[in-house]
């Protein structure tokens, strides 16, 4: 019988003990039981218990891992008779609690901080660009119980073994900036209660909280997205009441003409890039759901999971942050949002509360724990997938470093918040877009669906493609995304046309995505009839 989270009895082995391919392969090369083991599965999975064979450190290490039920898996397949993650529930809930977080919110209170629009156009450019950004999520996610892979290694499939690594190392930027970024939002938020509380301090808290979870591995990961989101969700509807009876929304009109449309395409393209952030780990979270899955139901499961908080949190965003210009500005909203970001805006809407508000405040600030796991999470795996020797550290030891890495780049980050996130927004959405455009051509044009995979060549460089077509389409697609940018450091020729000087209008992704697909599918045909794979 399948448990409370979905974790069933589809054989003995425990979720938190896969089969080593890659690393274990590495670290037993000389283990004549293992290689048999290896030897024997036509599919490129082993059973979990080979992760302890042997006396090298690797060996060791998963050995303590095992005693403390700690995940020992990293990027290698998962085996159909270890997939007992039986629920739609947890896939769902898994984006669900990732999402109903003030990251969220925050992303909604920038269309009026930043790109200065009106309420109603606001709203329809969220809807819209959510609607958007979050169907690549959904079709990767539809992966994971496929093959049993995860998605950096899926991503073989599309770009080959060595240019992958590029894709890798573009992954774990924006995986540990994503971390950073949140945890200045959960830092902005513990200061606001009392003022008190230092930014790095209530970094560190959320980091070490994020990385005590993520340590643990998938299962652990999982059950804690599976409740974490309800206290956090009864905040939020608290938010909403106390703003409603102040009476304090502002219908802000909206602008017509060419300088609103080059805010809204520019605030699209944030609100695209924090939807599809998720892009580039999708399937993570599935591999351990077995293959006979609907995928109709994993789609729309991973579908409700996203758009539902996000619509709710961003519109809450977009609603509250027009009340800054009440009395022109001379009012505790503005004055909160000037002393501690979106905590001190927040903390404006609960002061009613009193010390109830302050409390209310502390569960937000720790709902970022919640957003930060899953990149943590992945970014362990995605450091695996660069070279055979980044193979022989175990999953929980990169989570351990990349958590310091996300500290050390979050605290001196901390002043400078606001242009931290809308940066590293607009740059997930410009490779993320270019890279859904690549895989999406070759999964429907070339591999014509599913069928068209050999997942148990995973980890055969001599049978995946060279990944000529995709780099070169890649690079095209850098092409367009830089045509169509519009930063303050710099704005593409064409972006300059989607809207007012001096700025213009952002169609970075647009045109990324449009460069890529279509460069694809003009040369994948030809790496095909020249060289095989």
């Amino acid at each position: 019988m399948p448990s409370k989270f979905g974790f069933g009895s589809r054989g003995n082995a425990d979720v938190e003990k896969g089969p080593q391919v890659d690393n274990a392969y590495e670290s037993h090369s000389n283990d004549t039981t293992y290689d048999n083991v290896r030897d024997n599965v036509s599919d490129g999975a082993v059973p979990g218990e080979s992760f302890e064979y042997g006396d090298s450190m690797y060996a060791r290490l998963q050995r303590l891992a095992g005693k403390l039920n700690v995940e020992q898996r990293g990027i290698e397949r998962v085996p159909e008779n270890e997939r007992t993650d039986t629920s739609y529930l947890n896939i769902g809930s898994m984006w669900f609690a990732a999402n109903m977080v003030v990251s969220s919110f925050a992303i909604g209170v920038l269309g009026k901080t930043t790109f200065y629009l009106g309420f109603v156009d606001a709203i329809l450019v969220c809807l819209f660009f959510n609607l958007l950004g979050v169907m690549s999520v959904c079709f990767f996610s539809c992966f994971g119980p496929a093959f049993g892979l995860r998605q950096m290694v899926l991503s073989r499939f599309w770009f080959g073994w060595w240019p992958v690594k590029f894709i890798a190392i573009l992954n774990v930027i924006a995986c540990v900036g994503w971390s950073a970024s949140n945890a200045i939002v959960g830092a902005q938020l513990l200061n606001a209660v009392n003022g008190t509380v230092p930014g790095y301090a209530g970094i560190l808290i959320v980091t070490f909280c994020t990385l005590f979870i993520t340590f643990a591995g998938y299962k652990v990961v999982h059950a804690y997205e599976f409740y974490s989101w309800i206290p956090t969700f009864i905040v939020f509807w608290i938010v909403v009441g106390c703003f409603a009876h102040s009476g304090d929304f502002i219908n802000l009109p909206m602008d017509v003409g060419v300088s609103e449309l080059g805010d809204c395409l520019s605030f699209g393209s944030t609100i695209y890039g924090f939807a599809t952030g998720w892009t580039s780990y999708a399937a993570d979270y599935t591999v351990y759901q077995p293959s006979d899955r609907s995928r109709r139901k994993v789609f729309l499961s991973t579908w409700l999971g996203l758009i539902i908080p996000l619509i709710f949190t961003e519109f809450l965003g977009i609603a509250v942050i027009t009340a800054i210009e009440i009395n022109g500005g001379d009012n505790k909203y503005m004055r909160g949002w000037e002393a501690s970001g979106n905590g001190g805006l927040i903390d404006a809407v609960l002061e009613p509360l009193g010390g109830f508000g302050k409390f209310c405040l502390v569960i937000l600030a720790l709902s970022i724990i919640a957003n930060n796991c899953p990149n943590i999470y992945s970014v362990s795996l995605t450091l695996q997938v660069l070279g055979r020797w980044t193979q022989r550290v175990p999953r929980f030891v990169w989570t351990f470093l990349a958590s310091c890495v996300s500290l050390a780049i979050a605290i001196p980050g901390y002043s400078h918040f606001q242009t931290v996130l809308e940066n590293f927004m607009n740059f997930i959405a410009y490779w993320l877009a270019i890279y859904t455009g690549i895989s999406v051509a070759d999964h429907f044009i070339f591999k014509r669906g599913f069928g068209g995979y050999a997942p148990e060549n995973y980890d055969k460089r001599e049978k995946l493609p060279y990944g000529i077509a995709a780099t070169v389409a890649f690079c095209f697609g850098v092409v367009g995304m830089i045509t169509g940018m519009s930063q303050t450091w710099w704005v593409g020729p064409i972006a300059k046309h989607a809207g007012a000087l001096p700025y213009g209008g952002d169609v970075g992704f647009e045109l990324g995505f449009a460069f890529s697909f279509v460069i694809y599918c003009a040369l994948r045909p030809l790496e095909i009839r020249y060289f095989g794979r």
